[in-house]
């Protein structure tokens, strides 16, 4: 049987310290919102009280992959698991950890926020949903407002082109509250029959049958066809839609 890691010959050698970190993302009160945990205050945490994205130590007795560290992290800051996780790259060096040498793997994560209340968390002291660019002007710790802002930048140029917006809707969702994400992460408006045209002729959902839409009228509820992975579209949404006659 091969031996592990730690105990293989020829590894007695400093070894950087490694984690992963997880940026989640939700739409809450018409904001794109990211979740943050309060650092611990004892004598030997880094950025003691400072804000952070949830994260730790890769654990290499429990954990197979780096997605499947970014999964348990997850559920043990959250007490959930995202339907969406998508790795977004990797940090290191000398000072970004005064404890030694650390490198940390990033993802970000989308969720509706009906899934998920921070406090629940089993793992966390406090943890709260923040707007997403205010709480990059934050001064997180470790070099978290650096992956944030990398997180943020991923999130809306995929949006551009893809079904992301979705995954942070619970289903069954209406058009109109699926072209609403779209504008809250985007941040910017895009036009209804261009906007409904893209999202039917993706092939990425299937009619969930009648709900209740916003106006409380009768509405065509929608639901994935994969929660996998999101659709790709041939091109991105063009600004001059939002200004376009809505017919």
């Amino acid at each position: 049987m091969k031996p592990s890691p730690k105990k293989q010959a020829g590894l007695n050698f400093p070894r950087p310290l490694v984690t992963v970190d997880v940026v989640i993302f939700t739409v809450l009160e018409d904001a794109l919102k990211v979740m943050l945990v309060r650092r611990p205050n004892g004598p030997d945490d880094p950025f003691p009280g400072r804000w952070a994205l949830p994260g730790g130590f890769i654990d290499v007795d429990k954990d197979a992959s780096l997605h499947g560290c970014a999964l348990r992290k997850l559920r043990e800051k959250t007490g959930v698991a995202a339907p969406y996780l998508e790795q977004l790259g990797s940090w290191g060096g000398a000072h970004r950890d005064p404890r030694g040498w650390s490198a940390t793997h990033a993802f970000f994560a989308l969720m509706p926020a009906q899934d998920l209340l921070p406090e629940k968390g089993v793992d966390a002291p406090q943890a709260e949903w923040m707007d997403a660019m205010a709480a990059g002007r934050k001064r997180l710790a470790f070099d978290h407002a650096e992956i944030l802002a990398s997180a943020i930048a991923r999130l809306r140029s995929k949006v551009e082109y893809t079904s992301l917006p979705a995954f942070l809707l619970n289903e069954p969702f209406t058009l109109p509250q699926l072209q609403h994400t779209y504008e809250v992460v985007l941040g910017r408006a895009v036009d209804k029959s261009a906007f409904r045209k893209r999202m039917l002729d993706g092939g990425f959902m299937e009619e969930a049958g009648t709900v209740e839409g916003a106006s409380g009228r009768p509405a065509m509820g929608y639901r994935l066809r994969d929660r996998s992975q999101a659709a790709l579209f041939p091109r991105t949404f063009s600004p001059r839609d939002a200004e376009a006659p809505d017919t």
